[in-house]
């Protein structure tokens, strides 16, 4: 039975709860908030009566001695958090993102290491089933080697409270669930950004509810970003809405169920090579999905096995990086060189 301690229970934490309660061999013995009635809410809820419940992390993990750590904190806590779960022995696997500036994601990482403690981020656009197919079937080289990314991302919610008061919302907020997801579509290293923000005005936030970023993803790849938090009319989806072109063909997806794909053939029809359809293969058995639940399940796995999570820290801050090199590039209107 694997131990873990959760801190943090506000409303995020539902669905890492209705998660953990589906996985057999995992049993949460503790809840931490600053809040403690929010925490023994709860454990009244989720029927974890024989859970600790408290206010310090690092009082529950003395307690439970537990064999690792759920963070659903704010990322302003996030660095404390992990510096304690690692003090005490304890794996990690937070929500995204990783930390709130890249000299805190660094000092995480670099802890996890001294520790030895295995530390993984919830990056659960990863785990959406299209996403999986698109690796899977560019990897297989049906239309060779991708050369430029496209993802469009018009949504215009009206979330109401700190959302609407904080700086670089879509980049900081949201962009990276789809900077992440490029990334791992196409096996791309962030190499460089240009970025530039604006407020409409049409927007109700106070600044960054759109942007456009052009990231060099290494190896011939280009990726660009159009985003908005306040486009009124034809929404995408949450996942964004995508076209990737590669050097014998393209695949777009509309962020929910249709993807398709087109290959060059031979001849040509006037000045345009012919192309013609060609099946996405569905999900293959190994593919990993089901969001929270396939993360933490991931999480379990290599705790269990000594290997390495797929959104382990040493890898997510890569994309954590493309969302402050696209924020610096912002603010100061030159191209960035991305390092993370």
């Amino acid at each position: 039975m694997m131990k873990v301690v959760l801190v943090g229970c506000g409303a995020m934490s539902k669905q890492w709860l209705d998660a953990a309660r589906r996985i057999e061999g995992l049993a949460i013995v503790g809840l931490v908030d600053l809040d403690a009635e929010r925490a023994q809410a709860r454990a009244r809820e989720y029927e974890l009566s024989n859970a600790v419940i408290g206010t310090s992390l690092d009082a529950a993990l003395d307690q439970t001695k537990p064999d690792a750590v759920f963070d659903v904190v704010v990322p302003a806590a996030r660095r404390d958090v992990a510096l304690t779960a690692f003090a005490h022995n304890c794996h990690l696997l937070t929500e995204k993102p990783l930390a709130d500036s890249p000299e805190n994601a660094r000092a995480i990482v670099e802890a996890a290491r001294q520790a030895g403690c295995i530390h993984a981020v919830v990056q659960n656009r990863r785990y959406v089933a299209n996403v999986r197919r698109i690796r899977r079937f560019l990897d297989s080289g049906a239309i060779g080697q991708p050369t430029s990314i496209h993802a469009d991302f018009f949504v215009a919610p009206h979330f109401g409270g700190f959302r609407e008061e904080m700086a670089h919302v879509l980049l900081l907020d949201m962009a990276i669930h789809t900077f992440d997801a490029a990334r791992y579509m196409v096996g791309g290293e962030p190499a460089s950004v240009y970025c530039q923000e604006w407020e409409p005005a049409n927007s109700w936030y106070r600044q960054g509810s759109s942007a456009s970023a052009i990231f060099d993803l290494g190896g011939g790849k280009v990726f660009t970003y159009a985003g908005s938090w306040c486009a009124d009319g034809f929404r995408t989806s949450w996942e964004s809405a995508w076209r990737i072109v590669a050097e014998r063909g393209s695949i777009t997806w509309d962020g929910y169920d249709v993807l398709k794909a087109e290959a060059v053939v031979p001849g040509r029809e006037g000045l345009f090579d012919k192309t013609q359809p060609i099946e996405v293969p569905a999900l293959d058995p190994a593919d990993r999905v089901d969001g929270h639940l396939g993360i933490i399940k991931d999480f379990m796995q290599a705790i269990e096995t000594g290997t390495e999570p797929e959104t382990r820290g040493t890898d997510n801050i890569k994309s954590l990086a493309m969302v402050f090199g696209a924020i610096e590039s912002a603010e100061t209107g030159r191209r960035v060189v991305i390092a993370a």
